[in-house]
């Protein structure tokens, strides 16, 4: 990750251009606005932005009563809220991985864990400054597994340590001995810090859902027995279980995907030759390709039975993700991005996904808007194209409520109030071609 310092004279000069960008009013014109707040396409419509924000949405057919400066002519285009990442992981230089989270239409991330060398804190502030062209951002702290907690005194410190430095979310991400758990939720109860992250495996499914989100359909797949995992009916209580619970809980069927591909020799032949991998550091993609990874050389994945195997679990996966969807579990797209599995490309793989499940293609565009807005409490800003909101924006070329595939066919995306249109995203995912060079 390039040092912070160097972006202190870039990023001064960016934020005075974000806010000279800021001042002037722009409208979209005879757009086809789909607002999300209900399941609807509303044609036809003029969305005025100012100051950052959405000023007033009404029909084109009438004559504006407000002084526009930008006229951004979008007949025939199909306007949605800027989509959400719940679950990404920053691998490689952070204002390259922004530029591709921006370029697919996500404005707004979530970082799932502090890695050694990482400063997370910094990196979130750069962001809300708009010191560097950014998403929205959150973040846990470091990556919590068993062997951070020596005693059950070590809780007090972990959480203590969170709390000082700031984090959005602490993240665990293994299955802890039943009294440090126990210590830790208490603990971070008691000092207000929001717990996230993995399931807790060895024990009853209802200690998993005394935290605020988890990671992986996955988990559930592992916290339950194989006789519970294929009962129906224990399916459909523990559902209700969970959602009773008010529990979030990101599928990341993606990344689950993404272990057969690796596994799987014409499959990965395909992977390795995918035009996306330019976007990364070749040292990066080098090894992801390479026959180094544990997924191409574990017989564990490799096996043609094992392949089978992966299969059947990203059924099941995808199975009771509909489970819980038909229960009213409140789901958030995220796609835990590293290796192949690109920051920004992924997140729309993930749509499809979570499509197939079972959802229609409006309950699946609510899983990267409205319940993450819900989830991160900015529904009152964000999640819908609505008056009063955060100008954070997607402009299609298709309608995604036809097709969740749409949401790929992306004309321009509106970040903080500043429009880049399909030239400004291109020469954004050039500038990282070349810096990978």
């Amino acid at each position: 990750m390039k040092t912070l310092k160097k972006y202190l004279l870039p990023c001064m000069l960016f934020l005075c251009y974000t806010i000279i960008a800021q001042t002037k009013i722009m409208s979209f014109e005879n757009v086809n606005v789909i607002p999300m707040n209900i399941d609807t396409l509303i044609t036809n419509q003029r969305v005025i932005i100012a100051d950052g924000k959405i000023l007033k949405i009404e029909s084109a057919t009438k004559i504006a009563t407000n002084h526009v400066d930008v006229t951004i002519e979008a007949s025939g285009k199909y306007l949605i809220p800027g989509l959400v990442e719940t679950h990404y992981h920053l691998q490689n230089d952070i204002e390259n991985e922004f530029k591709l989270l921006i370029a697919n239409g996500i404005t707004s991330a979530r970082n799932m864990a502090e890695y050694n060398g990482q400063d997370q804190i910094k990196i979130r502030e750069l962001a809300q400054s708009n010191a560097i062209l950014s998403p929205h951002y959150y973040t846990t702290g470091p990556y919590l597994k068993r062997h951070d907690f020596s005693h059950v005194d070590s809780v007090d410190v972990i959480v203590n340590y969170h709390k000082k430095r700031g984090y959005d979310y602490l993240k665990i991400a293994d299955n802890l001995p039943k009294d440090i758990y126990l210590k830790l939720l208490e603990t971070a109860h008691n000092e207000n810090v929001e717990i996230v992250g993995h399931g807790q495996r060895e024990l009853p499914l209802e200690f998993s859902l005394r935290i605020k989100s988890i990671a992986h359909i996955e988990e559930f797949m592992n916290i339950f027995s194989k006789e519970e995992r294929s009962s129906i009916s224990y399916l459909n209580e523990a559902a209700k279980e969970i959602k009773t619970s008010g529990v979030y809980v990101s599928p990341t069927l993606g990344i689950f995907e993404m272990i057969s591909k690796y596994a799987d020799k014409e499959k990965s032949e395909l992977l390795n030759n995918d035009k996306n991998n330019k976007y990364l550091p070749k040292h990066y993609s080098d090894y992801w390709m390479s026959e180094k990874i544990n997924y191409r050389k574990n017989s564990w994945f490799t096996d043609e039975e094992s392949l089978i195997r992966l299969e059947k679990e990203l059924e099941w996966q995808k199975e009771f993700t509909l489970l819980l969807h038909k229960q009213g579990v409140p789901l958030m797209a995220g796609s835990d991005t590293y290796g192949l599995f690109l920051p920004g490309f992924s997140l729309h793989r993930e749509l499809e996904l979570i499509r197939s499940s079972g959802l229609s293609n409006y309950e699946t565009l609510k899983t990267a808007t409205v319940v993450p807005a819900r989830y991160l409490n900015t529904i009152s800003q964000s999640g819908t194209v609505s008056e009063g909101k955060l100008a954070d924006l997607v402009l299609l070329d298709k309608n995604p409520l036809e097709n969740i595939k749409n949401t790929k066919t992306i004309v321009g995306v509106v970040i903080k109030g500043e429009w880049l249109d399909r030239e400004k995203l291109n020469n954004l995912l050039l500038e990282v071609e070349n810096s990978n060079q």
